[in-house]
Protein backbone atom coordinates (compact mmCIF):
# COMPACT_ATOMS: atom_id res chain seq x y z
CA UNK A 1 0.00 0.00 0.00
CA UNK A 2 1.33 3.43 -0.95
CA UNK A 3 1.29 5.83 1.97
CA UNK A 4 0.14 9.43 1.71
CA UNK A 5 2.91 12.06 1.93
CA UNK A 6 1.64 13.15 5.36
CA UNK A 7 1.86 9.61 6.76
CA UNK A 8 4.73 8.46 8.93
CA UNK A 9 7.06 6.62 6.57
CA UNK A 10 8.72 3.61 8.23
CA UNK A 11 12.02 4.16 6.40
CA UNK A 12 12.12 7.71 7.79
CA UNK A 13 11.54 6.79 11.43
CA UNK A 14 13.60 8.74 13.94
CA UNK A 15 14.67 5.40 15.34
CA UNK A 16 14.94 4.05 18.86
CA UNK A 17 16.66 5.27 22.01
CA UNK A 18 18.89 2.18 21.83
CA UNK A 19 19.85 1.54 18.18
CA UNK A 20 18.92 -1.87 16.81
CA UNK A 21 19.40 -3.63 13.51
CA UNK A 22 16.41 -3.42 11.19
CA UNK A 23 14.23 -6.50 10.99
CA UNK A 24 14.49 -8.35 7.69
CA UNK A 25 10.73 -8.83 7.38
CA UNK A 26 8.98 -6.34 9.69
CA UNK A 27 8.77 -2.58 9.52
CA UNK A 28 9.81 -0.62 12.65
CA UNK A 29 6.19 0.03 13.51
CA UNK A 30 5.16 -3.59 13.01
CA UNK A 31 7.93 -4.50 15.41
CA UNK A 32 6.60 -1.99 17.95
CA UNK A 33 3.11 -3.45 17.63
CA UNK A 34 4.40 -6.97 18.19
CA UNK A 35 6.41 -5.96 21.25
CA UNK A 36 3.38 -4.24 22.78
CA UNK A 37 1.19 -7.31 22.23
CA UNK A 38 3.84 -9.54 23.82
CA UNK A 39 4.30 -7.30 26.87
CA UNK A 40 3.19 -8.25 30.38
CA UNK A 41 1.31 -4.97 30.73
CA UNK A 42 -0.81 -5.75 27.66
CA UNK A 43 -1.81 -9.14 29.05
CA UNK A 44 -2.82 -7.58 32.36
CA UNK A 45 -5.41 -5.43 30.58
CA UNK A 46 -7.55 -8.57 30.41
CA UNK A 47 -8.44 -8.17 34.08
CA UNK A 48 -8.61 -4.38 34.36
CA UNK A 49 -11.78 -2.34 34.53
CA UNK A 50 -13.27 -0.40 31.66
CA UNK A 51 -16.40 0.78 33.51
CA UNK A 52 -17.56 -2.29 35.41
CA UNK A 53 -15.12 -4.02 37.74
CA UNK A 54 -13.72 -7.13 36.11
CA UNK A 55 -15.65 -9.67 38.19
CA UNK A 56 -19.08 -8.12 37.63
CA UNK A 57 -19.85 -9.99 34.41
CA UNK A 58 -18.23 -11.82 31.52
CA UNK A 59 -19.93 -9.77 28.80
CA UNK A 60 -18.86 -6.29 29.88
CA UNK A 61 -15.86 -4.70 28.22
CA UNK A 62 -12.54 -4.95 29.99
CA UNK A 63 -9.60 -2.68 29.31
CA UNK A 64 -8.24 -5.35 26.94
CA UNK A 65 -11.38 -5.78 24.84
CA UNK A 66 -11.71 -2.00 24.71
CA UNK A 67 -8.12 -1.75 23.46
CA UNK A 68 -8.75 -4.33 20.75
CA UNK A 69 -11.82 -2.39 19.60
CA UNK A 70 -9.81 0.85 19.51
CA UNK A 71 -7.14 -0.85 17.38
CA UNK A 72 -9.81 -2.14 14.99
CA UNK A 73 -11.25 1.35 14.48
CA UNK A 74 -7.79 2.89 14.16
CA UNK A 75 -6.82 0.45 11.42
CA UNK A 76 -9.97 1.24 9.44
CA UNK A 77 -9.58 5.01 9.63
CA UNK A 78 -5.82 5.02 9.06
CA UNK A 79 -6.06 2.71 6.05
CA UNK A 80 -8.80 4.79 4.44
CA UNK A 81 -6.75 8.00 4.85
CA UNK A 82 -3.51 6.54 3.47
CA UNK A 83 -1.81 6.63 6.86
CA UNK A 84 0.57 4.09 8.35
CA UNK A 85 -1.79 1.42 9.68
CA UNK A 86 0.90 -0.33 11.73
CA UNK A 87 1.80 2.85 13.63
CA UNK A 88 -1.85 3.74 14.27
CA UNK A 89 -2.43 0.22 15.55
CA UNK A 90 0.67 0.26 17.77
CA UNK A 91 -0.40 3.51 19.45
CA UNK A 92 -3.95 2.20 19.85
CA UNK A 93 -2.74 -1.02 21.45
CA UNK A 94 -0.49 0.87 23.88
CA UNK A 95 -2.73 3.81 24.72
CA UNK A 96 -4.17 2.32 27.93
CA UNK A 97 -1.18 0.32 29.20
CA UNK A 98 -0.73 2.79 32.05
CA UNK A 99 -4.23 2.40 33.48
CA UNK A 100 -4.27 1.11 37.08
CA UNK A 101 -6.85 -1.32 38.47
CA UNK A 102 -10.46 -0.14 38.69
CA UNK A 103 -10.32 2.19 35.68
CA UNK A 104 -10.62 5.93 36.15
CA UNK A 105 -11.61 5.37 39.78
CA UNK A 106 -8.23 3.81 40.47
CA UNK A 107 -6.53 6.58 38.53
CA UNK A 108 -8.27 9.26 40.59
CA UNK A 109 -7.22 7.57 43.83
CA UNK A 110 -3.58 7.25 42.74
CA UNK A 111 -3.55 10.82 41.46
CA UNK A 112 -4.44 12.03 44.95
CA UNK A 113 -2.00 9.68 46.69
CA UNK A 114 0.85 10.68 44.38
CA UNK A 115 0.26 14.43 44.57
CA UNK A 116 3.28 14.93 46.92
CA UNK A 117 5.51 12.70 44.78
CA UNK A 118 5.21 13.99 41.23
CA UNK A 119 1.66 13.05 40.30
CA UNK A 120 0.06 10.23 38.35
CA UNK A 121 -1.31 10.19 34.81
CA UNK A 122 -2.05 7.03 32.87
CA UNK A 123 -0.48 8.29 29.62
CA UNK A 124 2.70 9.13 31.52
CA UNK A 125 2.60 5.75 33.26
CA UNK A 126 2.26 4.04 29.88
CA UNK A 127 5.51 5.73 28.84
CA UNK A 128 7.15 4.50 32.06
CA UNK A 129 5.97 0.96 31.36
CA UNK A 130 7.24 0.78 27.78
CA UNK A 131 10.54 2.53 28.55
CA UNK A 132 11.45 1.09 31.93
CA UNK A 133 9.14 -1.36 33.70
CA UNK A 134 8.96 -4.05 31.01
CA UNK A 135 12.23 -5.85 31.69
CA UNK A 136 12.57 -8.75 29.30
CA UNK A 137 15.30 -7.74 26.87
CA UNK A 138 19.02 -8.28 27.42
CA UNK A 139 20.16 -4.92 26.03
CA UNK A 140 17.70 -2.46 27.54
CA UNK A 141 14.83 -1.84 29.94
CA UNK A 142 11.42 -1.32 28.38
CA UNK A 143 10.40 -2.22 24.85
CA UNK A 144 12.70 0.24 23.04
CA UNK A 145 9.87 1.45 20.82
CA UNK A 146 10.39 3.89 17.97
CA UNK A 147 10.22 7.62 18.61
CA UNK A 148 6.99 7.84 16.63
CA UNK A 149 5.20 5.26 18.77
CA UNK A 150 6.43 6.83 22.00
CA UNK A 151 5.33 10.24 20.76
CA UNK A 152 1.89 8.83 20.00
CA UNK A 153 1.51 7.27 23.44
CA UNK A 154 2.56 10.50 25.16
CA UNK A 155 0.47 12.99 23.23
CA UNK A 156 -2.22 11.26 21.18
CA UNK A 157 -4.74 13.37 23.11
CA UNK A 158 -2.95 16.57 22.07
CA UNK A 159 0.12 18.61 23.01
CA UNK A 160 1.01 18.19 26.67
CA UNK A 161 2.67 21.59 27.14
CA UNK A 162 2.93 24.86 25.24
CA UNK A 163 0.41 27.23 23.63
CA UNK A 164 -1.60 24.46 21.96
CA UNK A 165 -1.78 22.14 24.99
CA UNK A 166 -5.24 20.65 25.27
CA UNK A 167 -7.19 17.81 26.78
CA UNK A 168 -7.18 16.12 30.17
CA UNK A 169 -3.47 15.26 29.97
CA UNK A 170 -2.26 18.81 29.24
CA UNK A 171 -0.37 20.84 31.85
CA UNK A 172 0.16 24.59 32.15
CA UNK A 173 3.93 24.36 32.19
CA UNK A 174 6.66 21.75 32.00
CA UNK A 175 7.22 21.92 35.75
CA UNK A 176 3.73 20.52 36.34
CA UNK A 177 4.25 17.56 34.04
CA UNK A 178 3.84 14.10 35.62
CA UNK A 179 7.29 12.92 36.64
CA UNK A 180 7.09 9.69 34.63
CA UNK A 181 6.75 11.62 31.39
CA UNK A 182 9.11 14.43 32.41
CA UNK A 183 11.94 12.04 33.29
CA UNK A 184 11.84 10.21 30.00
CA UNK A 185 11.32 13.33 27.93
CA UNK A 186 14.54 14.76 29.37
CA UNK A 187 16.36 11.72 28.02
CA UNK A 188 14.54 11.44 24.69
CA UNK A 189 12.71 14.58 23.55
CA UNK A 190 9.18 13.75 22.37
CA UNK A 191 8.44 17.38 21.39
CA UNK A 192 5.53 17.61 23.78
CA UNK A 193 4.45 21.08 22.67
CA UNK A 194 3.37 19.94 19.19
CA UNK A 195 0.57 17.72 18.03
CA UNK A 196 1.25 14.05 17.45
CA UNK A 197 1.30 12.37 14.06
CA UNK A 198 -1.94 11.84 12.18
CA UNK A 199 -1.68 8.14 13.07
CA UNK A 200 -1.64 8.93 16.80
CA UNK A 201 -4.55 11.33 16.35
CA UNK A 202 -6.45 8.51 14.67
CA UNK A 203 -5.81 6.31 17.72
CA UNK A 204 -7.21 9.04 19.99
CA UNK A 205 -10.40 9.46 17.96
CA UNK A 206 -10.74 5.68 17.69
CA UNK A 207 -10.70 5.59 21.49
CA UNK A 208 -13.66 7.99 21.56
CA UNK A 209 -15.52 5.98 18.92
CA UNK A 210 -14.98 2.71 20.77
CA UNK A 211 -16.03 3.80 24.24
CA UNK A 212 -19.01 5.85 23.04
CA UNK A 213 -20.22 2.74 21.25
CA UNK A 214 -19.50 0.05 23.79
CA UNK A 215 -20.54 2.03 26.86
CA UNK A 216 -24.01 2.26 25.34
CA UNK A 217 -23.98 -1.52 24.89
CA UNK A 218 -22.74 -2.19 28.41
CA UNK A 219 -25.09 0.30 30.05
CA UNK A 220 -28.07 -1.35 28.35
CA UNK A 221 -26.89 -4.80 29.39
CA UNK A 222 -26.48 -3.61 32.99
CA UNK A 223 -30.00 -2.19 33.01
CA UNK A 224 -28.81 1.33 33.82
CA UNK A 225 -30.98 2.74 31.04
CA UNK A 226 -33.24 1.46 28.28
CA UNK A 227 -33.56 1.64 24.52
CA UNK A 228 -36.44 4.08 25.08
CA UNK A 229 -33.99 6.42 26.82
CA UNK A 230 -31.64 6.24 23.84
CA UNK A 231 -34.51 7.05 21.48
CA UNK A 232 -34.54 10.52 23.08
CA UNK A 233 -30.87 11.25 22.32
CA UNK A 234 -29.23 12.61 19.16
CA UNK A 235 -27.51 10.04 16.91
CA UNK A 236 -28.82 7.04 18.84
CA UNK A 237 -32.48 8.03 18.40
CA UNK A 238 -32.35 8.28 14.59
CA UNK A 239 -30.41 5.00 14.42
CA UNK A 240 -33.11 3.16 16.38
CA UNK A 241 -35.79 4.78 14.20
CA UNK A 242 -34.04 3.58 11.04
CA UNK A 243 -33.85 0.02 12.34
CA UNK A 244 -37.53 0.10 13.32
CA UNK A 245 -38.44 1.32 9.84
CA UNK A 246 -36.37 -1.33 8.04
CA UNK A 247 -37.02 -4.22 10.45
CA UNK A 248 -40.35 -3.55 12.23
CA UNK A 249 -40.60 -6.99 13.86
CA UNK A 250 -36.95 -7.44 14.90
CA UNK A 251 -36.38 -9.11 18.26
CA UNK A 252 -35.01 -6.81 21.01
CA UNK A 253 -31.46 -8.14 21.05
CA UNK A 254 -30.99 -7.81 17.30
CA UNK A 255 -32.72 -4.41 17.33
CA UNK A 256 -30.27 -3.13 19.92
CA UNK A 257 -27.26 -4.44 18.04
CA UNK A 258 -28.43 -3.13 14.66
CA UNK A 259 -29.07 0.35 16.06
CA UNK A 260 -25.78 0.66 17.91
CA UNK A 261 -23.93 -0.73 14.88
CA UNK A 262 -25.28 2.26 12.97
CA UNK A 263 -24.16 4.64 15.73
CA UNK A 264 -20.67 3.18 15.31
CA UNK A 265 -20.85 3.74 11.56
CA UNK A 266 -22.01 7.34 11.93
CA UNK A 267 -18.97 8.16 14.07
CA UNK A 268 -16.40 6.46 11.84
CA UNK A 269 -17.81 7.87 8.62
CA UNK A 270 -17.90 11.37 10.11
CA UNK A 271 -14.25 11.25 11.19
CA UNK A 272 -13.13 10.00 7.77
CA UNK A 273 -15.15 12.62 5.87
CA UNK A 274 -13.87 15.48 8.03
CA UNK A 275 -10.27 14.30 7.77
CA UNK A 276 -10.46 13.87 4.01
CA UNK A 277 -11.83 17.40 3.60
CA UNK A 278 -9.25 18.95 5.88
CA UNK A 279 -6.36 17.04 4.34
CA UNK A 280 -7.48 18.06 0.85
CA UNK A 281 -7.74 21.73 1.78
CA UNK A 282 -4.48 21.96 3.77
CA UNK A 283 -2.41 19.61 1.57
CA UNK A 284 0.24 18.67 4.17
CA UNK A 285 3.32 17.24 2.48
CA UNK A 286 4.92 15.52 5.45
CA UNK A 287 4.17 13.98 8.82
CA UNK A 288 5.89 16.96 10.41
CA UNK A 289 3.45 19.33 8.71
CA UNK A 290 0.65 17.54 10.61
CA UNK A 291 2.52 18.00 13.89
CA UNK A 292 3.07 21.70 13.26
CA UNK A 293 -0.62 22.52 12.75
CA UNK A 294 -2.41 24.62 15.35
CA UNK A 295 -5.09 22.00 15.88
CA UNK A 296 -5.71 18.30 15.25
CA UNK A 297 -6.35 17.18 11.68
CA UNK A 298 -8.32 14.08 12.80
CA UNK A 299 -11.52 14.92 14.66
CA UNK A 300 -15.30 14.79 14.60
CA UNK A 301 -17.33 17.41 12.76
CA UNK A 302 -18.67 20.16 15.00
CA UNK A 303 -22.31 19.01 14.74
CA UNK A 304 -21.47 15.41 15.62
CA UNK A 305 -19.11 16.53 18.38
CA UNK A 306 -21.96 18.47 19.99
CA UNK A 307 -24.27 15.47 19.67
CA UNK A 308 -21.68 13.19 21.24
CA UNK A 309 -21.33 15.63 24.12
CA UNK A 310 -25.04 15.11 24.80
CA UNK A 311 -24.55 11.34 24.76
CA UNK A 312 -21.52 11.61 27.08
CA UNK A 313 -23.52 13.78 29.48
CA UNK A 314 -26.26 11.15 29.49
CA UNK A 315 -23.73 8.36 30.13
CA UNK A 316 -22.07 10.33 32.91
CA UNK A 317 -25.33 10.71 34.79
CA UNK A 318 -26.96 7.37 34.05
CA UNK A 319 -23.91 5.09 33.92
CA UNK A 320 -20.63 6.46 35.29
CA UNK A 321 -22.40 7.99 38.30
CA UNK A 322 -25.23 5.51 38.63
CA UNK A 323 -25.85 4.65 42.32
CA UNK A 324 -24.61 1.06 41.96
CA UNK A 325 -21.48 2.22 40.13
CA UNK A 326 -20.84 4.94 42.75
CA UNK A 327 -21.01 2.36 45.54
CA UNK A 328 -18.48 0.21 43.73
CA UNK A 329 -16.28 3.25 43.10
CA UNK A 330 -16.24 3.98 46.81
CA UNK A 331 -15.37 0.38 47.64
CA UNK A 332 -12.42 0.11 45.25
CA UNK A 333 -11.15 3.60 46.11
CA UNK A 334 -10.91 2.45 49.72
CA UNK A 335 -8.86 -0.54 48.59
CA UNK A 336 -6.31 1.64 46.80
CA UNK A 337 -6.24 4.01 49.77
CA UNK A 338 -5.45 1.06 52.03
CA UNK A 339 -2.86 -0.69 49.86
CA UNK A 340 -0.68 2.27 48.87
CA UNK A 341 0.04 3.53 52.43
CA UNK A 342 0.52 -0.04 53.61
CA UNK A 343 3.33 -0.65 51.12
CA UNK A 344 4.81 2.75 51.93
CA UNK A 345 4.96 1.84 55.62
CA UNK A 346 6.25 -1.66 55.02
CA UNK A 347 7.88 -2.06 51.58
CA UNK A 348 9.05 -5.54 52.64
CA UNK A 349 5.51 -6.62 51.76
CA UNK A 350 6.32 -6.09 48.08
CA UNK A 351 7.26 -9.23 46.12
CA UNK A 352 10.91 -10.27 46.03
CA UNK A 353 11.43 -9.03 42.46
CA UNK A 354 10.65 -5.48 43.62
CA UNK A 355 13.23 -5.48 46.43
CA UNK A 356 16.05 -4.16 44.24
CA UNK A 357 13.96 -1.14 43.26
CA UNK A 358 13.14 -0.52 46.91
CA UNK A 359 16.81 -0.75 47.84
CA UNK A 360 17.71 1.90 45.24
CA UNK A 361 15.05 4.31 46.55
CA UNK A 362 17.02 6.96 48.43
CA UNK A 363 14.07 8.98 49.73
CA UNK A 364 10.32 8.85 50.28
CA UNK A 365 9.54 10.17 46.81
CA UNK A 366 11.51 7.43 45.09
CA UNK A 367 9.90 4.81 47.33
CA UNK A 368 6.45 6.18 46.50
CA UNK A 369 7.21 5.82 42.82
CA UNK A 370 8.20 2.18 43.28
CA UNK A 371 5.01 1.53 45.24
CA UNK A 372 3.01 3.31 42.54
CA UNK A 373 4.52 1.13 39.81
CA UNK A 374 3.52 -1.96 41.75
CA UNK A 375 -0.02 -0.88 42.66
CA UNK A 376 -0.75 0.64 39.24
CA UNK A 377 0.30 -2.61 37.59
CA UNK A 378 -2.20 -4.68 39.56
CA UNK A 379 -5.24 -6.16 37.89
CA UNK A 380 -8.64 -5.68 39.50
CA UNK A 381 -8.82 -9.16 40.89
CA UNK A 382 -5.23 -9.18 42.15
CA UNK A 383 -5.82 -5.87 43.95
CA UNK A 384 -8.96 -7.33 45.54
CA UNK A 385 -7.08 -10.47 46.56
CA UNK A 386 -4.16 -8.52 48.01
CA UNK A 387 -6.51 -6.25 49.93
CA UNK A 388 -8.28 -9.26 51.42
CA UNK A 389 -4.95 -10.85 52.33
CA UNK A 390 -3.19 -7.80 53.77
CA UNK A 391 -5.91 -5.47 55.02
CA UNK A 392 -8.34 -7.64 56.94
Amino acid sequence: MTLAPYACQPDQSRGRLYPERMSTFRSPFQRDRDRIIQSSAFRRLKHKTQVFVEHEGDYYRTRLTHTIEVAQVARTIAGTLGLNVELAEAVALAHDLGHPPFGHTGEDALHDLMAPYGGFDHNAQAIRIVTRLERHYADFDGLNLTWETLEGIAKHNGPVIGPHASGSHAVKDGGAMPYALSEFNTEYDLELSTHASAEAQVAAVADDVAYNHHDLHDGLRAGLFTEADLMELPVTGPCFEEVDRLYPDLDPTRRRHEALRRVFGVMVEDVIAVAQNRLTSSEPQSAQAIRDMEGPIIRFSKPLYQNLKAIKSFLFTRMYRAPTVVVERQRVTAMINDLFPLFMRDPALLPAEWRADVAHAVNETELARVVLDYVAGMTDRFAIQEHERLCR
